[in-house]
């Protein structure tokens, strides 16, 4: 497989939560600071990346991911504060649970896609990535422009499957939580 300048390789897949009322408060951020914005991926929360490699994804399994992600009932979240990791900014939803059972089912289904591909261990923390592979000085100046436009609320009533094609990412298919 190919890999694009951003890291990601052709058909690889994930499964995110699109957070469209977060893009006031961070899509300069992301366009600026986060190869996967540029790569085409709207503000989200990852529920699973990656998942099965696309050529892998049939009717059966989206059938599948229907039917483990409609178990779970939709939700409304709230950002309102900041997180970080090495290098990365992240919002913070609150609350975290329902993402993290999500991931859990997901992850239950298809044991050979460990988040992140077990690079982070067994710990789950959801997050909404603003800024990746910066130093400390520039995620201070993310973070303080971001501040203004928090807090704000979302409903969560789907899951994404999105699929790179080796220039950008775009979504193959929604699947609706009851």
């Amino acid at each position: 497989m190919t890999e694009d300048s951003s890291g990601f390789q052709a058909g690889q897949s994930g499964l995110v939560v699109r957070i469209p009322e977060a893009e006031p408060a961070v899509r300069t951020w992301r366009d600026g600071l986060d190869p996967a914005a540029r790569a085409g991926v709207p503000a989200h929360v990852t529920v699973l990346f990656p998942f099965l490699h696309a050529s892998l994804i049939d009717d059966d399994a989206c059938a599948a991911l229907a039917e483990t992600v409609g178990r779970h009932e939709s939700f409304e979240v709230r950002f309102e504060s900041c997180g970080r990791f090495p290098g990365v900014l992240y919002l913070a939803p609150v609350p975290d649970v329902p993402f993290r059972r999500l991931t859990e089912a997901v992850v239950g289904r298809w044991p050979q896609t460990p988040p992140y591909g077990g690079k982070f261990g067994a710990g789950i923390v959801p997050h909404l990535t603003v800024a990746q592979g910066q130093d400390d000085t520039v995620l201070d100046e993310a973070e303080a422009g971001l501040r203004p436009g928090l807090p704000f609320t979302a409903r969560v009533s789907s899951v994404d499957l999105v699929v790179f094609d080796g220039a950008e990412w775009g979504q193959r298919a929604s699947f609706a939580l009851r």
